[in-house]
């Protein structure tokens, strides 16, 4: 009894110490903070919320002062940015730029970490040729500022794109830039590349889904089990609708020749509600959305062309703008409310690290496919042994084996076997992943039995569901 006490002991702070790094080395996991609203609670309750979760990094639109202090010594890097009115005046005075850096930068640097300024917001997909012209001297006369005081090393500078940048951008390897705005970029994208400041991108699969409201474009947009689309000039199948954006922009600068640059994603997101008349919002869409983002990003699988390493990728938004004009979900984007409370839970949330991801759930649309099936994998009755595997329980939702599925993939662990190509891929349901899926990781932790528990969703089993080619890792207890 007493040596399993111990074991037990020993076992759940190593659980602890795991859930904790992956609490507290998300550096890629942002959030955007816009404040077009008349209800946000203070700035310092803000820092308090943001210090409870696995955000490491914020983007601000403009330079508020409170905010910034309110970031002081939190460690949570910080984005600011320079409106695109104020442009012209960077642009043509060298004098207004060192006094915009002097104002907003020099008096909270270091304690308040800011990594990047922001030089407007899409101006180059405004169309407003004044602004375009204007906006890499902009940006140069900042960085010019940033060096006079010895920071330009310490904080990059850079401006916010629009996918319609792209002329295309299917397939991802045939991306190219509009060649309306090449002349424009190039010198941005010469201005990065000698500054070491990084390319951001606003990709929203939400509207791609709107260009294209088919069920499978859905769930190729919400992370959920879908057929994949096929780039034949590479043989790569993409998965996910985030993948291929995020690799359109680097097909386009590589063709460029700017291998180098580095992407960040400014913003994505997807809203929990909206007018009767949109398509695509809804609160399990956004949850599906972003916590399959979440869960994608921690397993540090990249993207198909940046392999192994997850692109900063800052969430829109950390509260809803009740003042923003436009259709309904421009005011529901928000994963907390002013009252702190989240609108949903996403698992970003320290305290809440060890409970799975949001679900993958089905649409609630009416042309949403039904769902998979939930019946135990297809293939040759499971073989008999002495080793113990984690299966799914009888009668488990589609929704809550997703979850699993997204948790024990989210840990970091080689789910590349239920991937398109491989070994357990087929039968292409979400109980056959799942199964897969929730066995990899009790056996990963240990196969300690409280491993395989997944919200009392899971038993453990004798008899070993390896199938065809498809093994599933198991040993004796």
């Amino acid at each position: 009894m007493a040596s399993t006490l111990l074991r037990a002991t020993v076992f759940f702070f190593l659980n602890i110490l795991l859930v904790a790094d992956f609490a507290y080395s998300q550096s890629f996991i942002g959030i955007n903070y816009g404040q077009v609203a008349d209800n946000l609670p203070p700035p310092s309750a803000t820092a308090k919320l943001l210090q409870s979760t696995s955000i490491e990094k914020v983007r601000l639109y403009g330079a508020d002062p409170a905010i910034i202090k309110a970031l002081a010594n939190t460690g949570i890097g910080i984005v600011i940015g320079a409106a695109n009115g104020d442009i012209p005046a960077l642009a043509s005075d060298p004098n207004f730029a060192q006094n915009w850096v002097n104002a907003n930068v020099a008096p909270f640097y270091p304690a308040s970490k800011i990594i990047l300024i922001t030089v407007g917001n899409e101006v180059i997909t405004s169309n407003d040729q004044n602004l375009m012209n204007q906006l890499l001297p902009a940006i140069q006369n900042l960085q010019n500022a940033l060096n006079s005081i010895s920071l330009g090393s310490n904080i990059k500078v850079s401006t916010v794109h629009s996918m319609a940048v792209l002329r295309q951008s299917e397939p991802p390897s045939s991306a190219v830039f509009h060649p309306n705005y090449m002349s424009v970029l190039k010198g941005l994208l010469e201005f990065n590349s000698a500054t070491g400041s990084p390319f951001t991108i606003n990709p929203y699969p939400y509207f791609a889904y709107q260009s294209d409201p088919r069920p499978e474009t859905l769930a190729f947009c919400l992370f959920q089990p879908n057929a994949g689309r096929l780039d034949t000039n590479t043989n790569i199948k993409y998965m996910n609708m985030f993948d291929a954006q995020v690799d359109a922009i680097r097909s386009a600068l590589n063709s460029m020749g700017f291998k180098n640059v580095e992407i960040v994603v400014a913003e994505t997101g997807w809203p929990y509600k909206g007018d009767g008349g949109e398509v695509g919002p809804g609160l399990e869409n956004a949850k599906a959305f972003n916590g399959n983002l979440i869960a994608h990003l921690r397993s540090m699988v990249g993207t198909p062309l940046m392999p192994g390493k997850s692109v900063d990728t800052y969430l829109f938004a950390l509260y809803d703008e009740d003042l923003k004009p436009g259709p309904g979900s421009e005011r529901a984007f928000g994963l907390f409310k002013p009252d702190l409370t989240m609108t949903y839970d996403v698992g970003l949330s320290k305290s809440g690290q060890s409970t799975p991801a949001s679900p993958k759930t089905p649409a609630t649309t009416p042309s949403s496919p039904a769902n998979p099936s939930t019946k135990a994998p297809a293939g040759p009755k499971p073989k008999a042994g002495g080793g113990s595997w984690c299966v799914p329980m009888g009668g488990v939702s589609d929704a809550q084996l997703q979850a699993n599925l997204d948790y024990a993939c989210g840990r970091g662990l080689d789910c590349s076997a239920i991937q398109p190509g491989g070994a357990c891929f087929e039968p292409n349901t979400i109980a056959s992943h799942a199964a897969y899926a929730m066995n990899l990781f009790f056996q990963a932790a240990g196969r300690d039995p409280w491993t395989c528990d997944f919200s009392h969703t899971a038993t453990l089993s004798s008899n070993n569901p390896s199938y065809n080619g498809c093994n599933y890792p198991g040993g004796s207890t």
